[in-house]
């Protein structure tokens, strides 16, 4: 027996509150419109179908497919689901490449002479020394963009940046001639304990000496 003359269980086509109930957790209840029939699947399987309100979807349909395992079950939600109706705007059937070539190349031996030259010319590759380099957007020096991010100029900030360079090296400049004197005056503070050492001992040397002669 077909599905087409299997009787359709009165208990599922009187479950449309259980569908909508069921359809309502997927969408707004108020996308679901007017009942729009019913599809036999099997002995006690059914698909309740209901007009579609969603904005672009003309013509579709919401569908809840309901169930039961024997006449004392409880009525159970399949599955709920947006299906295309007949009027609604369903994209085009797949078409091969070998299909679709062999229309181009009908189409392409249907144009005359001068449609097919005019067809090429605007399909041909620009010469690139052809290409004014005014006109060429990979050419561009961003001249036409102001040096200004967020209030802040960058020339001024370049400037800035030098200013504060330059302060610093000299600052460095001073503190290393800072450090030269410290060590002059220490080599100096040095040689002066040097000479005193030395006179000290050149005098001790006269006074032995001294000594000696007496003797």
């Amino acid at each position: 027996m077909s599905e087409s003359q299997i009787a359709p269980d009165p208990v599922l086509l009187e479950s449309r509150e259980q569908a909508r109930a069921a359809l309502a957790e997927i969408t707004d209840p108020e996308t679901i419109g007017a009942d729009e029939g019913h599809e036999v699947n099997d002995e006690h399987v059914l698909t309740l179908l209901f007009e579609s309100k969603l904005a672009g979807y003309p013509g579709w349909r919401w569908a809840a497919t309901l169930a039961r395992t024997s006449e004392d079950a409880p009525v159970t939600v399949l599955e709920v689901e947006l299906l295309p109706g007949p009027g609604s705007v369903v994209a085009p059937e797949w078409v091969p490449w070998s299909e679709r070539l062999a229309q181009y190349r009908d189409a392409q031996s249907k144009q005359t002479p001068e449609e097919a030259e005019a067809a090429e010319r605007a399909a041909a590759l620009v010469d690139e020394d052809d290409v004014d380099s005014d006109d060429d957007p990979l050419e561009n020096d961003f001249s036409d963009f102001d040096d200004e991010i967020d209030g802040v100029d960058l020339d001024e900030s370049d400037d800035d940046s030098d200013e504060d360079d330059s302060d610093d090296d000299d600052d460095a400049e001073d503190d290393a001639d800072d450090d030269s004197d410290e060590d002059r005056d220490d080599d100096s503070d040095d040689t002066k304990l040097f000479d005193e050492d030395t006179d000290d001992v050149d005098d001790d040397d006269a006074e032995d000496a001294d000594d000696s002669e007496d003797e």
